[in-house]
């Protein structure tokens, strides 16, 4: 019997640790709302201002100032070809996660409010996308995953496309 007890408490402790982890690994959270729900957080400037994991870099507006342009081209074959063009601004892979540094960092994007992807260069693939009108976000973050603002306003763009 006292082994069946100890075996009983083992599991619980390790299976409750590994359920803790899965459950961090794909955002659910134990704090009553979905961090991926744009409803819950007004969309990606919102969402990205409420979560974002390191801190916020504020840069005067400026001639050095980084700022942003998106493009959406179909796909000849399939899905959707994004290219994000910043100006001073550099993505740095090889620092991610790391100290902030002047000027670099990575991008997010966002489909519809939602968090798609991060972002280490100027395209991506996007595979699909849902039916009907769907706006593309993306915003310029820091190393640290800190959102990027110039004028306390996110260095971000966005473009509608119509999805058949």
């Amino acid at each position: 019997m006292s082994r069946s007890l100890a075996l009983f408490a083992i599991g619980l402790v390790f299976g409750g640790g590994a359920g803790f982890v899965t459950a961090g690994a794909y955002g659910i959270s134990f704090d009553g709302h979905d961090h991926a729900d744009p409803a819950q957080h007004g969309g990606a400037h919102s969402e990205a201002a409420a979560h974002s994991h390191g801190n916020a870099v504020n840069l005067p507006a400026g001639a050095d100032a980084p700022g942003l342009a998106v493009q959406m081209f179909k796909d000849p074959m399939s899905g959707w070809n994004l290219h994000v063009a910043p100006t001073n601004f550099r993505f740095a892979p090889e620092n991610a996660s790391a100290t902030d540094q002047p000027g670099e960092g990575h991008a997010h994007v966002y489909v519809n409010g939602v968090k798609l992807a991060r972002l280490y260069g100027e395209w991506m693939h996007i595979p699909e996308l849902p039916k009907g009108q769907v706006e593309v976000t993306v915003s310029l973050n820091t190393n640290s995953h800190g959102e990027l603002t110039v004028e306390g306003m996110p260095v971000a763009a966005s473009v509608i496309v119509e999805v058949e």
